[in-house]
């Protein structure tokens, strides 16, 4: 994980400072990109601790399509500030990976031209990635977005990380590259990079291929002020040895929280860093 000590030294010294929505200004610099091939090992950061049964609970819950907090168990606290008094998050990623919608727009020719729009049965793009992964393999189109623009205006928080898109190759190994629009460098990344390359783990096992490289791409890659006294802290630490994950051979759908183990994690210090809501 040096590339990710990296990326945070990079923002660092090159990034600009910006205002924003949350009113905690952030360095920031725009588009970087970092791969990382998990039959190395696993990505999970060691230079701090990182909760991987959180990782966990939440990919499993978008994986089933919720959007309540009550589905989340203790994970939920990276998702309460966000939630409304019931629980509810809008028709974010689960809903979208799951439930995208599907609009027809038909028209109808007769004295005047008219366009209707009918919604069809919703479209279960990680149900139907897989099943390409499977009978299409050399399918360039093997995407799954959560970003939709008619449903944003519905979404507690719009997506950070927008679409993943896979490739198969001809040796049988899995790829995939993630697009993330906003990115919390301390806090977020670490998440979303082992929850990307879990899901990336998962889908090639369900498909009989060897997990490959994942491709982090991000736009807005920033550190809060408030959280650099703990990100210099972090780049004084040298990385450790990557874990291991053993994952139980089941189908995609039915993989529990209790089928997935981290192996070897050692890891050093908890680094507590404010979240800017």
């Amino acid at each position: 994980m040096q590339q990710y000590l990296d990326q945070l030294r990079f923002i660092l010294e090159n990034g600009e400072r910006r205002e924003n929505r949350t009113g905690v200004d952030t360095i920031a610099v725009f588009g970087m990109q970092a791969k990382y091939d998990l039959r190395e090992g696993f990505p999970l950061v060691t230079t701090k601790k990182v909760n991987f049964g959180w990782i966990v609970r939440e990919l499993l819950w978008l994986i089933r399509g919720d959007t309540n907090i009550a589905g989340l168990e203790d994970a939920a606290p990276i998702w309460k500030p966000w939630a409304d008094e019931n629980g509810d998050l809008g028709p974010i990623y689960g809903a979208m990976w799951r439930r995208a919608p599907n609009f027809k727009y038909i028209t109808e020719h007769y004295f005047n031209e008219t366009t209707h729009i009918v919604e069809e049965a919703p479209i279960d793009q990680l149900a139907d990635v897989i099943d390409r992964i499977k009978t299409n393999p050399s399918d360039r189109r093997l995407i799954v977005t959560a970003w939709i623009p008619s449903e944003l205006g519905k979404m507690r928080l719009p997506p950070c990380h927008c679409f993943f898109h896979f490739s198969v190759s001809n040796s049988g190994r899995l790829d995939m590259l993630m697009y993330q629009r906003s990115c919390d460098y301390p806090v977020g990344v670490p998440f979303n990079i082992a929850s990307y390359s879990l899901l990336l783990m998962m889908v090639a096992q369900e498909c009989n291929l060897e997990p490959g490289i994942f491709t982090h791409s991000t736009g807005d890659s920033h550190i809060y002020v408030n959280q650099l006294e703990g990100v210099e802290q972090q780049l004084q630490r040298t990385p450790g040895e990557a874990p291991k994950v053993r994952i139980v051979d089941k189908p995609f759908f039915d993989i529990g929280f209790e089928d997935i183990e981290l192996l070897n994690y050692k890891h050093q210090g908890f680094i507590k860093y404010p979240v800017a809501v």
